[in-house]
């Protein structure tokens, strides 16, 4: 065929503005699906695609994802659902969506080491660091942002899917942890024609990623070369972990990627990382990057066998195995199985290249358990599958409380070999464990009506108790077998904790049933250390077993102990950073225990707090010694307080919130700088209820300070109104703590962190506070008032480096739908007199903006509200700018955008 008439696979296969061109005249590029366009732009078809919260969330992984783009071709791209606009800036003044477009352009600059061109970022707001996933999730709008990343896996289709971690363990930032959720979701849904129905409306086709992986793993790993073929050993033992040594040479670079991961990473220059040290250049000390398998719809090798193993069977090739397409599929007929009680295990094979005339599938199972097999599949024609059932019985003696991983092998005559898992826990007839928290329990019914309950191994039952009181808790008892139960139900805990009762029996338990069981635990020794000063971090064993059917099943779960503080009354408190006598009643309560960062010694940061009231308000002194007092922020900038020396009271009012945004938390800087150079207080409240400037959010709450010279530390004070907090305050059990923040250094980044309740990431975890009594005090009727939370996030219609990259990659900005190519025509740009001049042609009204990007900022931007139909004569203002400039244009409509860039 000649090249005036070309094909449509021609011009695909042409790829970039050349190949348009060219097949411009006999083609109409506005007839072409998404993925069709994309293909023709020069191609969004991915390999690897990373799905993570904020910017800087995928740079642990990026030694890895760079071998795999040099070594092996893997071209791989970034979901960012939000451009952090709502952390810190160890750099300028910026915050809100200036703040986040510079985090955008940080990540492309730290993605870039790794041959990573393609960053989707979703446009969701970075409201402030929270552990609350269903929080999370409520800000960014639930199913929307689902939606957003299921079009985005649509228009690349890539093969293998990394994420970060979706259990609720403790400490995990409920971004990342729902960043996480929604991966597992989309990789679940984007191959159902019947999820989101209205993409396949848009030309979009559906889509199912090969694997599913998060990045980091739990257990112990060894370093150096040898690192991943001497493997992984997981804390669960069902769990699949593979890695990439970081120190393999870059042939391109001359330099190890461990070396460029560093390089990457020290480009977040806005959230301090430009300090962190570098990775040892000693190899046999070099780790790997390590990834936990989630799911994998196809056949896998040994962790083991190489740096790319697990990418092997997904987006590369396993020598000798199943051809490279395959979907080997496992499913068991449940997750929670008992020692004799057989069950049955789904093995789906598909032979998307050719007939397989003779296959057959073998269950490996842990010594004791039988399977049937080899079992036979039918003949698979070519482009189908076909689905056997493997009868599997576990051991009668197998151990209840074990992970076992059963392994489905397949053979074939001629086509190759390969293998999958499946996940499983041994039960016993009956369990029993205390009720978790609310957002842990909707985590489990997650990963229960997902059938991803494996998810669950990690998740602890944590419940708190404050020094020296009783808690009233809940004893879930579950029947897992098919008939019914009794059984005896004891709780263990340790020395000065008392369980009541202590045995429960439990009769007439129906198949399936979960049954609440009343449990009074309490802590009659308040002798005993709390929070991380107790021992195993702070939380005390708690172990709940069940007898049924001869049968005994132990669950370990624990208790954390929290500091309590009963506060006395004083009347006339003044608030000037100074405790007089008789106005802080008693001797204070340490604040000085380590919770996060480097070490400290009394010398180097320490401290006391105490706490009175009246009938009107909450007043707290702190007394922090110090050794260096680090940098004194401008009165401009006084928000993200961590970055130097500083002090946050955080109150919940009733005691029982599930995250912060139901709490009060006043961050108190002890030294801010004018413009005049004087210095004051300075405060604000944040991460809380309604985060910001004291008049506004908080209009009675008062604040001093006062700084020692020469300096050993410093005192700050605060007196707070009840009115002022989210809620009415219930006075037996108000929930309490006190944090100091120590930086030695003057560039704005912290050390250590101490407090009075400690553990890790305890600013965000209210239900590990220190309960604080205020005795005599009426409580306050419950007044819940709706949080204020930050809405407002970088849109990519607005960022030039994501406009400039919709352009040529086919996927809409900010993973909405984009609008046909014929919404959007940017003709004739020139630079030329100051200024960069061009015609836009939309055929539908929108918003229109014009962004100019000379490679580092956009250095000018005009925006047309609410622009008509038509030809529209763009000028932009270059001022001296000289170099190469892109203007980059987009159209915004409800329906949609679109975008385009020229060079000029």
């Amino acid at each position: 065929m000649s090249a005036s008439h070309p094909t449509r696979r021609s011009v695909l296969r042409a790829g970039g503005l050349l190949g348009l061109a060219a097949g411009a005249a006999t083609l109409d590029l506005g007839l072409l699906t998404p993925a069709e366009r994309a293909l023709a732009d020069g191609g969004t078809d991915l390999d690897v695609l990373y799905i993570g919260a904020h910017p800087d969330d995928e740079a642990w992984t990026l030694a890895a994802i760079g071998q795999w783009n040099e070594f092996h071709g893997q071209q791989a791209g970034v979901i960012t659902i939000t451009r952090g606009e709502g952390g810190g800036n160890a750099v300028g003044l910026e915050e809100g969506p200036p703040l986040g477009l510079i985090r955008e352009a940080e990540e492309r600059r730290a993605v870039g080491y790794a041959g990573i061109s393609h960053v989707f970022n979703l446009d969701a707001v970075d409201f402030f660091y929270t552990l609350s996933a269903p929080l999370s999730r409520e800000v960014w709008g639930g199913r929307d942002v689902l939606g957003r990343i299921v079009r985005v896996i649509r228009a690349t289709r890539p093969d293998v899917i990394i994420t970060m971690n979706p259990s609720a363990i403790e400490g995990n930032h409920g971004n990342h942890q729902q960043a996480a959720m929604y991966a597992v979701e989309a990789y679940l849904l984007a191959g159902d024609r019947d999820a989101f129905p209205e993409h396949l409306e848009e030309g979009l086709e559906p889509w199912a990623p090969r694997r599913l992986l998060r990045s980091g793993s739990n257990g112990t790993g060894p370093v150096g070369p040898d690192a991943v073929a001497t493997g992984y050993t997981p804390a669960v033992a069902s769990d699949l972990v593979y890695g990439t040594w970081n120190g393999t040479l870059s042939e391109t670079h001359g330099e190890r990627w461990s070396t460029l991961r560093d390089a990457s990473i020290w480009s977040y220059r806005t959230q301090g990382w430009s300090v962190i040290p570098p990775t040892t250049t000693d190899p046999a000390k070099i780790p790997a990057t390590w990834f936990t398998l989630i799911a994998s719809r196809s056949p896998l090798v040994e962790p083991t066998s190489g740096d790319e193993a697990v990418l092997r069977g997904a987006s590369l090739p396993i020598e000798d195995g199943l051809a490279l397409g395959t979907l080997l599929e496992v499913r068991a007929s449940r997750f929670a199985v008992q020692p004799g009680v057989p069950l049955e295990v789904e093995v789906s094979l598909s032979s998307p290249q050719r007939a397989t005339p003779q296959a057959s599938v073998q269950i490996e199972a842990p010594a004791g358990w039988r399977a049937e097999g080899p079992v036979d599949f039918p003949t698979i024609p070519a482009g189908q599958s076909r689905t056997v059932t493997v009868r599997v019985t576990p051991a009668a003696d197998a151990a209840p409380g074990t992970a076992v991983l059963l392994r489905a092998v397949v053979t074939t005559k001629n086509r190759g070999s390969g293998w999958n898992v499946v996940p499983l826990r041994v039960v016993g007839p009956v369990e029993a464990g205390l009720e978790n928290r609310e957002e842990v329990r909707d985590f489990l019914e997650w990963t229960q009506e997902l059938g991803m309950q494996h998810l669950d191994a990690l998740v602890p039952t944590r419940r708190a108790l404050a020094s020296g009181g009783s808690q009233e808790l809940t004893l879930l008892v579950t029947n897992h077998a098919e008939d019914v139960q009794s059984a005896e139900i004891q709780v263990q805990v340790p020395e000065g904790f008392t369980a009541r009762p202590g045995t429960v029996q439990v009769t007439g338990l129906a198949p399936g049933e979960v049954r609440q069981v009343p449990l009074t635990v309490a802590n009659p020794d308040s002798s005993l250390p709390v929070a991380n000063r107790g021992p195993d971090g702070g939380v005390y064993p708690v172990t709940v077993t069940a007898s049924a059917g001869g049968l005994t099943t132990s669950t370990a779960q624990g208790i954390c102990l929290v500091p309590r503080l009963v506060a006395s009354r004083t009347e006339g408190v003044d608030v000037d950073g100074s405790r007089a006598p008789g106005e802080y009643p008693g001797d204070g309560v340490d604040i000085g225990h380590l919770w996060e960062g480097s070490p400290v010694t009394a010398e180097d940061a320490s401290g006391r707090t105490w706490v009175t009231y009246d009938d009107e308000a909450l007043c707290v002194h702190v007394a922090v010694v110090d050794d260096v007092f680090g940098t004194v922020l401008g009165a401009d900038d006084d928000k993200q307080r961590f970055r130097t020396d500083s002090v946050e009271i955080m109150i919940d009012p009733r005691g029982g919130s599930q995250h912060t945004a139901s709490t009060f938390i006043l961050g108190v800087l002890p030294a801010v700088v004018h413009p005049d150079g004087s210095q004051t207080v300075g405060g604000g409240r944040d991460h809380d209820n309604w985060q910001g400037p004291l008049a506004q959010t908080a209009p009675g709450t008062v604040i001093a300070s006062r700084v020692s010279d020469p300096y050993n530390g410093y005192e700050v004070e605060a007196r707070i109104p009840f009115a002022d907090l989210p809620d009415g305050i219930r006075p037996d059990r108000v929930g309490f703590n006190v944090v100091v923040y120590d930086s030695d250094t003057q560039d704005r980044t912290g050390q250590s962190r101490i407090g009075w309740s400690t553990y890790p990431g305890i600013q965000a975890d209210p239900y590990r506070w220190g309960v604080l009594e205020l005795p005599d005090l009426p409580e306050g009727a419950p007044a819940p008032r709706e949080a204020t939370i930050p809405r407002t996030a970088a849109r990519s219609t607005a960022s030039a480096q994501s406009i400039i990259q919709a352009s040529g990659d086919g996927v809409g900005l900010g993973g909405r739908p984009r609008l046909p190519e014929r919404a959007l025509a940017l003709s004739r740009a020139e630079h030329a007199d100051g200024a960069v001049t061009a015609t836009a042609t939309t055929d539908r009204p929108g918003t229109i903006r014009a962004l100019l990007w000379d490679g580092e900022a956009i250095i000018a931007a005009v925006v047309l509200e609410d622009a008509a139909a038509g030809t529209h004569r763009l000028r932009v203002d270059a001022g001296g700018a000289s170099g190469e400039l892109v203007l980059a244009v987009s159209l915004e409509t409800e329906a949609g955008s679109a975008a385009a860039s020229a060079e000029v």
